[in-house]
This record gives C-alpha cells, structure tokens and sequence, in this order.
C-alpha cells in the first residue's frame, strides 16, 4: 500500500541568510557553515535509514529549509549519490531544491542540476519592492524574476511561490500582481495566504497590536476565490489548498506527504513517517542544528523521537492531509464518518460525496479546517 503512495526522502538545510518575520520554519541565521561536516552528517543518515528500508523505491528527494540553495552544489551532490546509493530509484525521480532568489547564481544552478536536481522552487513571494522589504525579504522583484528567468534556462521544472493577504495589499493589487506571475507561464504555483504564527516576529508584533493593514476574514476569502478564477483561466487549476499546476506538473514529493505515503526526514527539525514490518511511525529529528549533528556524530543517529501510530491516528492523519487535494479520500472510509454530519456539510455544500471520493467542494476547500473539526470530533 504505502509502495503505491510513493516513498520519498526529505533534506532538511537549517541555514537561511536572515529570518523572515513570518517563518515560523526551523531556521537559523549563522556566519559559517562547516559544508564538509554537515555533508558527511546529511550521508550517515541517508545511510542508517537505507538499511532500516532496504528495498524501498525511491519516488522523490525534497531539499527544504532554511535556504537548500546555500548549499555547496558537492553537498547536494554527495546527498543525491547517497540517495541513490540507499535506494533504487524509480525512472522519473523528482529531485526539488527550494531557493531564494538573492542566492540565485547561475553557475551553482548548473552545480545542482549537474547533481541531478532536475525541479526548483523559487521563494519569490511578491512581485512589488515594499511588500518584500514588509516581509524581510533581502531579494528585490527584479532579482525574483531574474531567478526565474535562470531557473528555466537550467532546469526543465520550476515553481515559485508567492504570499497574499499581505498587509495593506487590496483585492485589486493582488489581481493585477497574480496576473502578472500568471503572464509568465509558469507550470506550478504555490499562492499562500499570510497566516500569523505564535513564535515569529509577525507574531509578536500582532499581539502587541503593531501589524496594522491586514485583510479582514471577507477580503482574504475574496482574494482566495480571485486566485482559483485567475489560475484556472490560465491553465493552472488547484491540486491542492494552496498549490496550482499545469497537468502533469504537480509536486510528487508534495502529493506523497497528501496522499499519506511514506517518506524519510533527515536534517534538523526533519520529520518522517515509515511503514514497517511492526508498524507505521512518524519520526522527528533534533530540532537544534548543534544537537542534530552532535547526535550524528556521537551516537549515528540524528532522530530524536519515533512514535507508532494507532490505526485512529493513521485515519485522521489521512483525512486531515487527504482532503487537502482536489482529488479528496477514498470513499470506503465512509462508514468511519458520523454520518449524520457528513450528510450535513454534504447538504449545505462543503464536501462532495460519491461512490468513489469524499472531497471538498471549492466552497469547502477554504474552510477545511472547520470541515474536519466537524468529521473527527
């Protein structure tokens, strides 16, 4: 079962050049990084975990962060060989390394891709200069979309992401800005909607009451239902809550974390979740770079905690993630429902219920959480 799902590995690189105010993500800003140490760490794990799931085929490797794009091209290099050494790979292995844009050269970009990174996903997070100096991006749009431009003359797959509901943004500014990323003609689209996080600096400034200008709850629906007209009318539907793809240019690594596949975390902070012979579990790793590594070295093991998951905890993980997708859960977990009140968000149409799929509608989609709040009560 969790063969068919696709099995993946996750590179976590805990290294970023400044913390953005709205990252809540394992980052850390430091002067120096050790690359030949922390290489040699990143393929001992790679190695530990390959003889724990001998025989595995390796579907995608996802390098995330942080910024992966700090990372030596050797480092990502000696990580793939790794991979590819623990695993068979299947033939059309996804390999994804997030990037930002003020870390964009062309010569590493040809670095990665000579690894075998054959996708990119850009950070660019707005096209308009303010709104990048507001989010404490260091790249200006005319560096994010140089980025781009040298991303697709290198790699054959590129995404970007971009953030709205961002603060004094109106609905028509973020119409004409998505159109402009639409124009051009990108094959996937991460659009986020900026969420505050407990524990960022957006965060404490919110709860001091110093975040002026963010969207109400009815603009911020007005910009969601804006993003799926505009997406689909260029060719880009959603595939997911917050990701938009051309067919055929969807996220396998990503689709493998919805569809409750297995994957392998590796890095600090790196979560993971492997089906075996005694059971499923999600794993974690050392969040603290100093302790991850610490850990590798001393004791050859960077995780810290490995959990087995009940049957309940397998099928609300896979509701919670399943539902996420257009595509929605298999319809033969139905009866683990109450069903009067799927009958109920079925009526006042939230979810779309046949013999096949449970999925949310697209009224239901920007309300999911309350949806599963009513389904796993």
């Amino acid at each position: 079962m969790t063969e068919r799902l696709g099995f993946g590995l996750y590179v976590h690189w805990p290294f970023c050049q400044a913390k953005c105010p709205y990252c809540d993500f394992n980052s850390h800003v430091v002067a120096n990084v050790d690359q030949s140490r922390w290489r040699a760490a990143l393929v001992s794990e790679i190695e530990r975990s390959g003889r724990e799931t001998e025989g595995r085929i390796l579907d995608s490797i996802f390098f995330g962060g942080g910024t992966p794009s700090l990372m030596e091209p050797q480092t990502v290099t000696a990580v793939i060989d790794a991979a590819r050494a623990a695993w068979p790979s299947s033939n059309n292995i996804e390999i994804t390394l997030e990037a930002n844009p003020n870390s964009v050269e062309a010569a590493r970009f040809h670095g990665f891709a000579d690894a075998g990174v054959n996708r990119v996903s850009i950070g660019v997070q707005s096209l308009r200069d303010d709104h990048l100096r507001a989010l404490g991006r260091l790249h200006n749009a005319g560096e994010a979309l140089d980025a781009v431009a040298i991303a697709r003359s290198v790699f054959s797959r590129v995404s970007f992401d971009l953030i709205y509901a961002r603060q004094n943004q109106s609905l028509h500014d973020w119409e004409v800005e998505l159109a402009e990323a639409l124009a051009l003609e990108p094959d996937h689209l991460s659009l986020y909607q900026l969420t505050i996080e407990d524990g960022t600096a957006f965060g404490d400034r919110f709860a001091r009451g110093r975040l002026a200008g963010l969207p109400d709850e009815d603009l911020a629906a007005d910009m969601y239902a804006i993003t799926q007209s505009l997406t689909d009318a260029a060719g880009l539907p959603a595939y997911e809550i917050s990701n938009h793809a051309r067919p055929g240019q969807e996220s396998r690594h990503n689709l493998i974390y919805w569809r409750s596949g297995d994957w392998v975390g590796v890095g600090p902070g790196a979560h993971g979740r492997l089906t075996l012979a005694n059971g499923r579990f999600s794993t974690e790793t050392h969040r603290a770079p100093g302790a991850w590594i610490n850990a590798v070295e001393s004791s050859g093991s960077g995780e810290s905690v490995r959990a087995a998951l009940s049957v309940q905890d397998q099928f609300e993980e896979s509701t919670m993630m399943g539902l996420r997708l257009v595509e929605g859960i298999d319809s033969n977990v139905l009866d683990r429902f109450n069903i009067s009140k799927i009958n109920e968000l079925e009526d006042i149409g939230l979810l779309d219920i046949t013999q096949e799929r449970i999925r949310a509608t697209r009224s239901g989609r920007p309300v999911l959480n309350f949806i599963l709040r009513e389904l796993l009560a």
